[in-house]
């Protein structure tokens, strides 16, 4: 199938071949008929299989061709906002469809005024579009379409109060298109509050109702103290073009990234902190390259939309399964494959093998095994011998071994300092024995714990 068998108009069409759209994707081709009928809509869909322009396409089509004259997309986060107001430019300019993306943290006043100006597409964050509306300040507008982009990423941020509020400002004789990655109760009886007669469409197939299937997953059990160390290691040996280290803090963010910047790593951090100025200086520089690796909390990364992010990192594990989902389906798309990696104390196995259960993650355990003699251990081998001071000591201990060659007597010496200096460490993380040591010792304390607790009850 290709685009112009749905006979958009031609200048959308123009938009489309521009933007190097060919075939439409599984969900393009199944909600685009659906939605040119005017019927509502429940469409299950994760970020990056084309579900923008799947909603983005038809409803353009029906404004170029004066069907409607307005719509409104609504979606959880001002850089989804951002992501979803371009593409829909893009896509559209030809057709002289005009765009607004309207949000909180700047003024009123310029949003307000362009608006009235007659602007067919708003793009918006429930919050802000909450305030407008209920202060009578976009009266005029009122949309003919209606999309809840990521609705379950809505109900997770608690939005789910706001856009029920949104709709008692919205007329009734309207097209409603609801696109969520998962179908949890609450967006149902959302759905059933604020739809009428609603087709279903789920491209989640049984593999990936989870998790990408395309995305490798490992984990790393280590010691607290090692996880810096890790990641810099996993920058340096992995073939990484972009990625992503969730934090669960924001102080961890600001901290882990300027470690990463002094050691050479084009890496920026991003959490709620920020001002808006600042945020989108920031993922515009990482969507350019102008930085690789972005270190972020989670709620500064939802909506994140970036293309060719090779890997995610998880340097603290996630509170919960939800969030590990969230956070490795940001490599992974549009079917090119991704690497997720978990960073897992001792202390956090048990939870990380709680989230595998959970949601059907095929994770690997992984080591990083360390050179024998790496050039780290000789540029410290080196600055301590620059550094020493030659004591008599030294010196009556090389004329006693005389008899050996001047050559063999220091490489000897450098040998033994090299191997004193490595000890027993030769890789970072546990290995599956010691991981399997660890939990029968675990397991053990539990059971002397437990029987200590029983012995105390009946005394």
């Amino acid at each position: 199938m290709t685009f112009n068998e749905f006979k958009f108009h031609k200048d959308l069409l123009k938009g489309v071949k521009i933007a190097g759209f060919k075939e439409p994707s599984p969900i393009q081709e199944m909600v685009i008929p659906i939605i040119e009928k005017g019927e509502d809509l429940v469409a299950q869909a994760h970020t990056g299989t084309g579900k923008t322009a799947a909603f983005g396409l038809p409803m353009m089509d029906k404004i170029a061709k004066k069907e409607i004259e307005r719509a409104l997309v609504i979606t959880p986060t001002r850089e989804l906002a951002t992501q979803v107001s371009d593409e829909l430019y893009h896509l559209g300019r030809f057709c002289g469809i005009r765009t607004i993306t309207v949000y909180g943290g700047v003024g009123y006043g310029r949003q307000i005024a362009l608006i009235n100006k007659g602007v067919q597409v708003i793009v918006a964050t429930p919050g802000r579009l909450k305030d407008l509306y209920k202060k009578g300040k976009i009266d005029s507008f009122n949309p003919e379409i209606i999309v809840l982009d990521e609705a379950d990423e809505m109900l997770d941020m608690g939005f789910l109060e706001e856009i029920k509020e949104i709709f008692e400002y919205i007329p009734q004789n309207r097209q409603t298109l609801l696109f969520s990655a998962t179908i949890p109760e609450p967006i149902k009886e959302l759905a059933n509050e604020i739809l009428t007669n609603p087709q279903f469409v789920s491209v989640v197939g049984e593999d990936d109702s989870t998790t990408n299937n395309v995305i490798d997953q490992f984990y790393y059990v280590l010691e607290e103290a090692q996880r810096d160390e890790v990641i810099v290691r996993l920058l340096e040996t992995e073939n990484v073009n972009k990625s992503i280290i969730f934090c669960r803090m924001r102080r961890e963010v600001d901290r882990l990234a300027e470690h990463l910047k002094a050691l050479g790593f084009l890496a920026e951090g991003l959490h709620g902190d920020l001002e808006q100025m600042e945020r989108d200086r920031i993922i515009k520089g990482y969507r350019r390259g102008e930085s690789k690796i972005m270190v972020a909390t989670d709620v500064a990364s939802r909506g994140l939309d970036v293309k060719n992010v090779t890997h995610v990192f998880n340097y603290h594990i996630p509170f919960d399964p939800q969030s590990y989902v969230h956070r490795i389906g940001r490599t992974g798309r549009a079917g090119k494959a991704g690497k997720a990696i978990t960073l897992v104390s001792t202390n956090e196995f048990r939870e990380l093998q709680r989230i595998q259960k959970e949601v059907g993650a095929q994770m690997q355990l992984a080591t990083i095994v360390l050179d024998e003699n790496s050039e780290n251990d000789f540029r410290d081998l080196q600055t301590l011998v620059e550094e020493v001071d030659i004591t008599p000591t030294a010196l009556d201990f090389i004329d006693s071994m005389e008899d050996m060659d001047y050559h063999e007597f220091v490489e000897r010496v450098v040998t033994l300092l090299l191997q004193q200096k490595q000890s027993s460490i030769n890789q970072l993380g546990f290995d599956q024995n010691m991981v399997t040591s660890m939990l029968n010792k675990y397991e053990s304390e539990q059971k002397v714990a437990q029987k200590g607790k029983r012995k105390k009850k009946r005394d």
